[in-house]
């Protein structure tokens, strides 16, 4: 099954490092030689994709759905390899999966990471269901989000639902994270800073206080998670802010839920996020350093045009965002000034095969899951 499927703080936060990704046969079919403003498109500097490597472990898991790049060895991560999470279990029921896998640029795959269960002292609300949100920590700490559904796949009903897990190098849980702004999170990025990491979540199932039900339809939020990074310390969250708010989530029977999915940091300190369910890229200035919401509609960066349902979103390395679409198999560009500046097809007819997506090291290719073979599939730069 395919899914169709995101006080004033120190001025050192400004100091924004980079991001880390530590967030079909028809190959790629250029829709636009539009350039864009900060140079030429990424996505048409790239070759025709192939697969680097199968994400389905021993326990048969599948429905890839989150992508990180790890930034530096240690442990079990080595750099250059692509963490990749499962959504749904060997049966395909949603919300189910358990295990991250790593694979190299090679292809040689392994499992990082199976949590089967949690130690009492690591509650998730729901239990657990890997999800999109994926992202590597300096000292290789790894959080991955967890949105558990309940019997046959079915929304849950916890509020707030679901959890961040921290899992150390070698792929153990360490603690679990919740609180009341994360609820469901789907999708995540990270930058570093002078203290640890800015952790950039967007919820898909953020509901009123006291609502222990789920509707078929609501308002969600993105929240930043301050952590700090110590030395011989577990990662810990010193603050949590919520920074968007009003975008739209809704029940899919497809795709479980359709809600804000892919987020991305310019250098500059904006967050782009993708609001899937009205096709547009929302624009948050100031992300780092902001301590109000900004509501949807109110500063977007494009909407419509070739946008189809946009998931994952990615930031190329000329600046540009690049979002996924969920509808059609279709990667589109956008630049910082809102321009689409160019549509490949990374997937012929692929709705509901790409999701999660990452820039290689050093910039070599455009790495993305193909939920309609569940592997985890490169364009290379030419």
């Amino acid at each position: 099954m395919r899914s169709a499927h995101s006080a004033t703080r120190s001025s050192l936060k400004i100091l924004l490092a980079a991001e880390l990704a530590l967030a079909g046969s028809g190959g790629i079919a250029a829709a636009s030689t539009v350039r864009s403003t900060s140079g030429q498109a990424f996505l048409l500097t790239l070759g025709k994709p192939r697969q680097v490597g199968s994400t389905v472990p021993s326990n048969g898991d599948v429905n890839p759905y989150g992508v990180a790049v790890v930034p530096e060895t240690v442990g079990k991560l080595a750099r250059g390899d692509a963490l990749v999470s499962n959504f749904n279990d060997k049966a395909n029921v949603q919300g189910t999966g358990t295990t991250i896998m790593e694979v190299s640029p090679s292809g040689t795959v392994g499992m990082f990471a199976n949590v089967g269960s949690l130690r009492a002292a690591e509650a998730c609300a729901g239990g657990i269901g890997l999800t999109t949100a994926l992202s590597i920590l300096p000292g290789g700490w790894v959080v991955v989000g967890s949105l558990p559904t309940s019997a046959g796949g079915a929304l849950p009903s916890e509020n707030p639902a679901g959890c961040l897990l921290v899992l150390s190098s070698t792929g153990q849980v360490a603690e679990t994270w919740s609180n009341a702004n994360i609820n469901g999170p789907w999708d995540m990025t990270a930058v570093t800073t002078r203290s640890g990491a800015d952790l950039f979540v967007s919820n898909a199932l953020s509901r009123p206080k006291g609502l222990n039900k789920t509707p078929p339809v609501g308002l969600c939020t993105v929240v930043r998670l301050d952590v700090s990074i110590a030395s011989g310390h577990m990662p810990r969250i010193t603050s949590s802010t919520v920074i968007a708010s009003n975008l739209v989530w809704r029940a899919n029977k497809a795709a479980l839920i359709q809600a804000p999915t892919g987020v991305a940091v310019a250098a500059n300190g904006t967050l782009y996020v993708a609001e899937t369910v009205n096709s547009h890229i929302t624009r948050i200035a100031n992300a780092i350093t902001r301590t109000t919401a900004v509501k949807d509609g109110t500063s977007t960066l494009s909407s419509g045009g070739w946008l189809n349902g946009p998931l994952g979103l990615v930031l190329a390395p000329n600046g540009d965002v690049i979002a996924m679409n969920g509808n059609d198999g279709n990667a589109v560009e956008i630049d910082p000034a809102g321009r689409q500046v160019a549509k490949v097809t990374l997937v012929a007819h692929g709705a509901g095969d790409l999701f999660g997506a990452a820039i290689q090291a050093a910039g070599h290719g455009l790495l993305f899951v193909n939920d309609g073979t569940n592997a985890i599939d490169v364009a290379s730069t030419r």
